[in-house]
């Protein structure tokens, strides 16, 4: 008896050790890209320079909330966030249940939100320069109407054509998890419920989203990261230093990387991460909760 508890304590000893091997070059991958810099920055942060600094504290950090550019910065990204994200929610939800339906050209109209993913984003900003300039395709079209040019990225315009590129590149995405979350909920439900007099909208309320619940909070998380992402094509478009309405938390950093200010760029960049990290824990805490009152 004894002989064979060693036997399992030492083969599970062994697959311990096993798999350990085959995840460190990861975790060494990870450790050296990710933990390590992220360290780093928060021990930047704390000094007054990065080279023969001396530690000073929260000091970094009071300037920086006390700073009009960075709050204009935060500020922007917050309305970004609040505006875009319900509305790739409803969108892409929208098109999971109107794809996931029978009609004509499904398959295309499917493969059609899923361009956006693969094609490259400097080449496509061409196009949105094109659309959105002065002397663009828009404002070509909007003079036909009698509706005078507007110089959309150079007015307060600019925050609606950052959210239509930003919906633009994200919905078909979420439009495949929203058609993932669709197709498993059993059609037993919907049947039991039409047997017992319900609706179209009963249905969606009673069974659609209440089964959707897991895979709404997990677009949710991740339509809010990505709305950290649409520096790029904010970037590419509107340059370093873009209309006020579009200057994001990442063109503050970014500025403040070529101005070689590292204790405000880290500062910043640290205070933008622990936001992420407590808004993501608490969604996952909301999600937790609301499993358990649905089991």
């Amino acid at each position: 008896m004894k002989g064979g508890l060693r036997i399992l304590k030492y083969l599970r000893y062994k697959e311990g050790a096993t798999a350990a091997l085959f995840l460190l070059p990861s975790l060494a991958g990870v450790s050296l890209f990710f933990l390590i810099p992220f360290v780093m920055g928060i021990y930047y942060s704390l000094m007054d320079s990065p080279i023969q600094g001396s530690f000073v504290g929260l000091a970094n950090y009071r300037e920086l909330l006390g700073n009009a550019v960075f709050q204009q910065a935060a500020t922007n990204t917050l309305l970004f966030t609040i505006i875009s994200v319900p509305l790739n929610m409803i969108l892409s939800l929208g098109l999971a249940m109107l794809l996931g339906g029978n009609i004509p050209f499904r398959n295309w109209f499917r493969i059609a939100c899923l361009v956006p993913l693969v094609v490259p984003v400097a080449s496509v900003v061409l196009i949105w320069k094109a659309v959105f300039d002065l002397h663009g395709t828009l404002n070509e079209g909007l003079a036909h109407w009698g509706i005078g040019p507007t110089d959309w990225m150079e007015s307060r315009s600019a925050m609606l054509v950052v959210i239509v590129v930003y919906l633009w590149k994200n919905v078909g995405y979420n439009m495949v998890l929203f058609l993932a979350g669709l197709q498993n909920i059993p059609t037993e439900y919907y049947e039991a419920a039409a047997m017992d007099g319900a609706g179209k909208f009963r249905k969606w309320t009673t069974i659609t989203l209440v089964y959707l619940t897991p895979t709404t909070f997990f677009v949710f998380i991740m339509s809010i990261v990505n709305s950290f992402k649409v520096f790029r094509e904010t970037y590419l478009i509107a340059g370093d230093y873009p209309n006020s309405s579009i200057y994001m938390l990442q063109h503050y950093m970014n500025n403040m990387f070529k101005s070689l200010d590292y204790q405000k760029l880290t500062s910043a960049a640290f205070i933008m991460a622990l936001i992420i990290v407590v808004l993501v824990l608490v969604l996952f805490w909301v999600e937790r909760r609301i499993a358990k009152s649905l089991a």
